[in-house]
Parts: structure tokens; sequence; C-alpha cells
């Protein structure tokens, strides 16, 4: 019942033996296992559904609905209720949480050691970190303790939002970017070829004379829940950081005059 833990029991369990997913869990803008999502039924977070679909274990985040909770608790429902998971040690911790609750822990464990592998592999292969600040498409920025900067860090970049009194989570001023002068703009985005009013913050004149070429759209399932897929999204990452455009220098030049 939540997109998160969805993404963990989809890895974990055939398709049989899961009654349904929230229908989030079908949007690949948020979610990295919508392919596997679209095998199984869905919900809404409707009591009504979990009546009808007779589960052996509801498994919800932290987030799902409380009252829903109470509602399935008080009706002798089992649940696994999962924390989010913020770094890569949370994301070990919560896969075997919930891997043991379904009774397959050697399938949590090879998820587990999948991510360590792919994770040891960008560690031994670590180019000179390239300067981001890392926002989403609204603007607000993600700094140290976000899973999204654990996922920048593991992948190369040096994300300028973890500096001390640079930039915290919240809209940055164009003045303190303009100071920060990172190389990209890591844009989180649920779908980076859509209109949106978010796109405002890049609207800005100066954000477009330094960094209109310089913005990295970063699909929001590659960050927003923690799971052993993610160490796919920053491999990903990895090669998008190589092959953007002026990564290895910052966008303002050194002396140059802000109108």
């Amino acid at each position: 019942m939540n997109q998160c833990t969805d993404q963990l029991v989809l890895a974990l369990l055939p398709a049989e033996r899961i009654a349904s997913v929230t229908w989030l869990s079908r949007d690949p803008g948020g979610s990295l296992m919508a392919q596997e999502a679209m095998r199984v039924g869905v919900n809404h977070g409707l009591a009504e559904e979990v009546l009808a679909q007779k589960p052996d274990l509801v498994v919800a985040g932290s987030f799902t609905t409380p009252a829903l909770r109470g509602m399935l608790k008080r009706l002798g429902y089992p649940m696994l209720e999962v924390d989010n998971a913020n770094d890569f040690d949370g994301i070990r911790r919560i896969t075997r949480q919930v891997a043991a609750a379904v009774g397959e822990q050697a399938r949590g464990e090879a998820l587990i050691a999948d991510m360590d592998a792919k994770l040891a592999l960008l560690a031994h292969d670590r180019p000179l970190p390239i300067r981001v600040v890392a926002w989403d498409r609204s603007g607000f920025g993600a700094g140290k303790g976000t899973l999204y900067d654990a996922i920048l860090t593991a992948a190369g970049a040096r994300n300028l939002v973890r500096a001390p009194m640079v930039l915290s989570y919240r809209k940055p001023d164009t003045e303190v970017l303009l100071q920060a002068n990172p190389a990209l703009l890591a844009q989180g985005t649920i779908d980076p070829r859509g209109p949106s009013l978010s796109d405002d913050v890049v609207r800005h004149p100066l954000v477009r004379r330094y960094w209109k070429n310089r913005i990295l759209p970063i699909a929001q399932g590659n960050y927003i829940c923690g799971t052993p897929m993610v160490a796919d999204a920053a491999l990903k990452l990895r090669r998008d950081l190589r092959g953007a455009a002026g990564a290895a220098s910052p966008a303002v030049p050194t002396g140059e005059m802000i109108p």
C-alpha cells in the first residue's frame, strides 16, 4: 500500500503471491518496478479493496494513511510497517525486514549483494567529483541525509547543497546559486519531457544564461524510494555525468562580472 514498499515486494515475490500494489507503482516516473507492477492487481488505498482481496499480509509505509492502518489492524490484518530509507544502510535494513516478513531472506540477500557489487564498482572507478546542485523540479535543494544526495555521491558528484550555508532544503536564491557556481544543475523530475509550472525555477535570466545547457534531468523514480535497484540508477547517473556538457568546468567563468 506504499509506492516504495511495493517495489521491494515486487522485487522479492512472483506475481502470483501479490494480491495488489498501489496504483502509483505503475507510474514509470516514480517507480523503478513499473513494468512488474503491471502484472499484478492494484489498489487505491481503500479498506474496501483490502477486504475484497483478503491478503495474508499488508505491507505499508510510514506515510500510509494512519486511519487506514489503524482500521486494518482492528480488523485483524497482519501488517508490516516499513520506514523510509535515506541511505544505503537504510536500504539494506528495510530490504531484510520485508524479505523476512514474506519468507524470502535468500532473495533479499541477493538483492543487497547485487546493489553492493554495483556500489563497489562505482567506488573503484571514481572520477574527480563533478560539482552539482541537486534540486527537484520545483527548485527545492536535496541536501545531506537525503537518498538523492547519497545516490549523487555514489555516482561521482559533489552535491553543493551539502555545504554549510550554501543551500538548504528550500528554493535556492539565485545569488546563492551564483556563489556556489556548480558545473551542473541536477534536476529531479517525474517527467522531464512534459511542461510544468515548476520550470519557472530555471527560467530566471541568470539561470538561463549560465545553466541553460547544464541541466541534468533525473527521474524521481531513481531517488524517491530506497530500494536495492537505485544502484542501477547510480550507474546510469555516472554515465550521464560523464557525458554532460561542461561538467568539468564551473558554469560562471572566473572573474566574469554578473550584470
